[in-house]
């Protein structure tokens, strides 16, 4: 197996220049790395990223913890991550931590025995004591969809409580007054704030809340589905239903259908996040746009601005959602 002192020899540089090429962590000529890189490409080298390791103190990979690993949400943040490091030639580890405090933990002691650089953390469970406590010790970290005031500088949150305000507001404003609601998990501070912002749009438009018309559900199709049939079951009138996320609003769609309702002629429905599957749902999904992959994507810069001090790197902490209005609402005449 060729050596990087073949390498350096054969390209007619030194070891350092070799290094700096492999390493991509300083600037080089493109004419001085072009002749690197058919140096070894000729004589088949391939860098020991041990080596590399040690020689650099990087191991130049990321560790990613999110709640899950399924669904069109999850698969936006991770590919929004993923192709901002592989841009930047770093590579990434993920593990899921399932809205458990224990697991979430575990993920996070594997991630850093992985010897990751930094890590990206999309928890729920853990406790804010437990971050600003992890933010003691060596391994930096970003929080992605959280936002702890100690913390603030490594946060890239949304503003959920803005985003359960627009989906009501715009029911209202079509005319709506018996307003539905299926929330997220209500332990989790999403759906608390999601709903704080249904609150919020009601009190503004001087509209009673209902909580006979409250159900919360679990962010997933089934917490839908059962969210509609417990509110029609209520027997108490409604025509529009809020859903804390797209996957709820899919499962109330199919299920209003089933048992015989037509939206948006019945009852309209908005959901949450804007995945991709919100514009092929019948009828398209009107809903509240949850820019995921970008907040994946500066989360990572974040990694490449605080970690590997890479210069010209802005870094956006907060996001603000906005509403995207389809064909599962309709004004009221």
């Amino acid at each position: 197996m060729a050596t990087i002192y073949e390498v350096a020899k054969a390209a007619g540089v030194s070891l350092a220049t070799v290094s700096r090429v492999m390493n991509n962590n300083t600037p080089v000529r493109q004419a001085t790395r072009t002749k690197v890189l058919a140096a070894m490409a000729e004589l088949g080298y391939r860098p020991n990223s041990i080596a590399q390791s040690l020689a650099s103190n990087r191991s130049n990979s990321i560790g990613i913890l999110v709640s899950e690993l399924h669904g069109p949400f999850y698969g936006a943040m991770l590919t929004g991550i993923e192709a901002e490091f592989r841009a930047a030639g770093k590579h990434v580890i993920i593990a899921a931590g399932h809205s458990e405090r224990e697991t979430e933990q575990d993920g996070i002691e594997f991630l850093k025995s992985r010897n990751c650089d930094a890590l990206i953390l999309h928890v729920e469970a853990v406790s804010d004591d437990y971050l600003i406590e992890l933010a003691q010790g060596d391994t930096p970290f970003v929080l992605l969809n959280r936002h702890i005031d100690a913390l603030a500088d490594r946060c890239i949150s949304l503003n959920n409580e803005l985003g359960g305000y627009l989906a009501t507001q715009h029911l209202l404003e079509q005319g709506h007054r018996q307003i539905a609601y299926i929330a997220g998990p209500m332990w989790k501070t999403d759906a608390r704030e999601r709903y704080a912002g249904h609150q919020r749009a009601l009190q503004e438009f001087h509209c009673a809340l209902n909580t006979g018309l409250f159900f919360e559900g679990d962010f997933r199709e089934t917490g839908g589905s059962e969210g509609l049939q417990s509110i029609i079951a209520s027997k108490q009138p409604f025509t529009a239903v809020v859903c804390a996320n797209d996957e709820m609003a899919s499962g109330a769609l199919t299920t209003a259908r089933e048992l015989g309702y037509s939206v948006p002629e019945d009852f309209s429905v908005v959901g949450f996040d804007n995945v991709n599957f919100a514009y092929y749902t019948y009828p398209k999904l009107t809903t509240i746009d949850y820019p995921i992959s970008a907040m994946g994507h500066m989360a990572a810069r974040w990694v490449l601005s605080q970690v590997y001090q890479q210069a010209d790197t802005e870094v956006q902490q907060v996001f603000e959602p906005h509403l995207i209005s389809r064909d599962s609402t309709h004004l009221i005449v």
